[in-house]
């Protein structure tokens, strides 16, 4: 059962080049109305704050603030005014594609872009996206990839793949351990 308050989501934390960027949802919503991408990137927030990082959220799409125009980017836009109205705590900002999220000299072409810095943060418009990405990464090399944790359940609970390594393992026991805590 989820936390009274809370939502159950997917995420994923990736480390690379010297810096962690946390990926959701990457478990539990396949296809995510912008209510529920809203839902998401708050529960996404918290779970930076509990591992502690101030949360630079980046809400992703394939394009950025717009261009080009699509129905699936219009639910991210959504979840964007959804977050404005409900006055959140954390800095967020989009629909933008990950390179713009994750640049700095990218970003710094949109000067009216809301986040102070490169999130740390992604939230992904799908699930698939955000497997997609999260296996890409840790299977090229140069990445590691902690996840899929399962976050907002009343107890840790972790989803290892049947091909995990011993390293994996120990990783996912140790972000539970944390986590169960906080």
């Amino acid at each position: 059962d989820a936390k009274p308050g809370h939502r159950v989501i997917g995420v994923s934390i990736v480390l690379a080049r010297g810096r962690t960027v946390i990926v959701a949802d990457t478990a539990v919503h396949d296809m995510p109305n912008a209510e529920q991408i809203a839902d998401i990137a708050e529960e996404a927030a918290g779970f930076a704050r509990r591992m502690g990082y101030e949360p630079r959220l980046a809400m992703l799409a394939y394009s950025t603030f717009g261009h080009p125009q699509g129905e699936r980017s219009e639910r991210v836009q959504e979840a964007v005014r959804i977050l404005d109205k409900r006055r959140v705590d954390f800095e967020y900002d989009g629909e933008m594609a990950a390179d713009v999220a994750l640049n700095a000299r990218a970003m710094a072409q949109y000067p009216f872009i809301r986040l102070t810095g490169p999130a740390n943060v992604l939230i992904m418009p799908a699930f698939h996206s955000a497997s997609i990405s999260t296996k890409m990464l840790q299977e090229l090399g140069g990445s590691t990839v902690i996840g899929p944790l399962l976050v907002g359940l009343n107890k840790p609970v972790q989803i290892v793949s049947l091909n995990a390594k011993d390293s994996d393992i120990v990783n996912m026991a140790a972000i539970a351990a944390y986590t169960a805590g906080t």
